[in-house]
C-alpha cells in the first residue's frame, strides 16, 4: 500500500469515527465581497440569473453600491457606486431584480423620500446603472418607501411602494415593458387607500402553489407600532383584479370598510406590521403567521387559515411571563420574526419562529392546527454565524436567493440592531460582506 493510499485510508477512518466532521471537508470557504456599514441593520440585496450574481449594498462609507460576477467566475467582482448615501434610517433598505431583457433595477435608500431608482441597459453590467428620476408620476413619487420588486404570472417586472407616510400612506403597483424601457401603473387606482386615517403594511405579494398572488396586512393608525390592528387578507391571479377568500370581489382602492377581516386584533392587542407572513400547506391552502397577546396579556404565536367560509384561528404556541410590550416610533430592535408554514412529514406543518434570538419550530397538526411541538432548531443566521467564527449571531444579517440551477446563495455581514433611526453614540469599523455557499435555505 502506497503513503498515499494509507493517507486516504487514515482521513476516511478519521471521519467516520468523528475525529473531523464531514462538513469541514466539503464547505466552501467564504467568498469575500466587500467592506460594509456596520453601524445599524439595513437589508442589502442578492439577486441570481443562469449568468450573474448581483449584490446590492452600502459599503464602509455608506454609499450604495452594485456589485456583480459571473456564477463561474468567483474571482471576477465588478463594483459600480450610485449616487446616494445612508443615514441611519433601518428602513432604507434595498431592492433588486433582473427583467426580461436582462437590464438590472436597484431601488432604495428610502423612507419618505423622492424615488432612488437606477436601471442598467440590456447588457446586465452594473457599471451602466443610471438613476431614473421618475417611474410614473413625479408627484406620487415624491414620499416613497418599502421598494419591493416582484413578477407577475406573465413574467412582467413589477414594483410596488407605499405613498405617504405611516398612518397616512396608499399602496402603489407599477410594471415595466421592457420593449419601450419604461413604467407605467399597473391598476388605475392605488391598490389600497388609507383614506388619510390609516396605512396598510403588507407581506406579499406571495404566488402560492394554487396560482394565486396572497397578500396579508395589518391597518396602522400613526407611526406609533402599538397602533397597528386588524389581521387582513386578499388575493388575485393578476395583481390587478382582487377578492375575498370567497371570490367576492374588492373594489380599489381597498378601503378599511371593504377589507376581509382575518382576525379582529385591536389597537394595542400585541400586532405588528411585517410579521403577518403568508405560508401555504400540503393542499396549497394560504396559512398566515402572526403574534398577538393572549387573554393573560401573554405574547403568542398564531396561525390562521381560510377553511370553509370562516377563518380558522390557533394559538400555537403557549409562553407564560412573555410579552414583547412594543410601541413608538422608528425601526424596533425586534424580539419576534414568524415566517410562513410550510408542509412536514405525516401530516404536520412546520411553523418557523425567532424569539429573543433562539430559532424555533413549531410542529402543528395539519387537519386541526393543533400545537403538536415546539422545538430548537439552528437559524440561517446562526448557521453563517458558526461558519464566519462570529460569536454573537444576533449580530449577523443574512440574505437569501436561489438561482435558476437551484444553488442557494447566502449573503452575510456583521452589523448592529436598529437604534430607533437615530445616531449610535460611536461608529463601529465597518465588516465583512461575504457569499457562502453551503447553508440550506432557510429564516433569518
Amino acid at each position: 500500500m502506497t503513503i498515499k493510499t494509507i493517507g486516504k485510508v487514515l482521513a476516511v477512518a478519521l471521519i467516520l469515527c468523528g475525529a473531523f466532521p464531514v462538513a469541514a471537508q466539503t464547505a466552501k470557504a467564504p467568498e469575500a465581497i466587500d467592506r460594509v456599514w456596520a453601524g445599524h441593520s439595513a437589508r442589502f440585496a442578492l439577486t441570481a440569473t443562469k449568468t450573474h450574481l448581483y449584490v446590492a449594498y452600502y459599503d464602509a462609507n455608506r454609499q450604495l453600491t452594485v456589485a456583480q460576477r459571473p456564477t463561474n467566475n468567483p474571482a471576477h467582482w465588478v463594483y459600480h457606486k450610485v449616487d446616494t448615501w445612508l443615514g441611519w434610517d433601518s428602513h432604507n433598505y434595498i431592492a433588486m431584480a433582473v427583467d426580461r431583457a436582462g437590464a438590472v433595477h436597484v431601488a432604495g435608500n428610502m423612507h419618505v423620500d423622492p424615488l432612488t431608482y437606477f436601471r442598467s441597459d440590456a447588457s446586465g453590467d452594473v457599471r451602466t446603472l443610471k438613476r431614473v428620476p421618475v417611474m410614473v408620476d413625479a408627484a406620487r413619487e415624491a414620499r416613497m418607501t418599502y421598494p419591493v420588486f416582484l413578477h407577475d404570472a406573465e413574467g412582467r417586472l413589477v414594483y410596488k411602494y407605499r405613498d405617504g407616510s405611516s398612518g397616512r400612506g396608499n399602496e402603489i403597483y407599477n410594471v415595466y415593458d421592457e420593449a419601450a424601457g419604461s413604467w407605467a401603473a399597473l391598476t388605475a387606482a392605488p391598490l389600497v387607500d388609507g383614506e388619510g386615517q390609516r396605512n396598510a403594511y403588507f407581506v406579499g405579494p406571495v404566488l402560492g402553489p394554487d396560482g394565486w398572488f396572497h397578500i396579508a396586512w395589518v391597518w396602522r393608525d400613526s407611526p406609533m407600532a402599538e397602533t397597528n390592528h386588524d389581521l387582513s387578507y386578499a388575493r388575485s391571479r393578476d395583481l390587478v383584479r382582487w377578492e375575498k377568500a370567497d371570490g367576492s370581489l374588492l373594489p380599489l382602492p381597498i378601503r378599511f370598510s371593504d377589507t376581509e377581516i382575518v382576525d379582529p386584533v385591536p389597537v394595542k392587542g400585541g400586532l405588528i406590521n411585517n410579521n403577518t407572513v403568508l405560508g401555504f400547506d400540503a393542499q396549497g391552502r394560504a396559512t398566515i403567521t402572526y403574534h398577538k397577546y393572549d387573554a393573560a396579556g401573554n405574547t403568542q404565536i398564531w396561525l390562521a387559515r381560510r377553511e370553509g367560509k370562516v377563518w380558522n384561528r390557533k394559538q400555537i404556541s403557549a409562553w407564560s411571563n412573555y410579552r414583547w410590550d412594543f410601541g413608538g416610533g422608528g425601526s424596533l430592535n425586534s424580539e419576534i420574526f414568524v415566517d410562513g408554514a410550510r408542509p412536514g412529514e405525516a401530516g404536520r406543518l412546520i411553523v418557523p419562529v425567532v424569539r429573543l434570538a433562539q430559532a424555533l419550530e413549531f410542529v402543528v397538526d395539519a387537519q386541526s392546527l393543533r400545537p403538536i411541538e415546539e422545538r430548537k432548531v439552528q437559524s440561517v443566521s446562526e448557521r453563517a454565524a458558526v461558519r464566519l467564527g462570529i460569536a454573537d449571531a444576533k449580530r449577523v444579517s443574512t440574505v437569501q436567493a436561489k438561482g435558476p440551477d437551484g444553488h442557494v446563495y447566502t449573503l452575510a455581514w456583521s452589523t448592529l440592531p436598529p437604534n430607533r433611526d437615530l445616531p449610535q453614540a460611536r461608529i463601529p469599523e465597518p465588516s465583512d460582506l461575504v457569499l457562502l455557499h453551503d447553508i440550506a435555505q432557510g429564516f433569518r
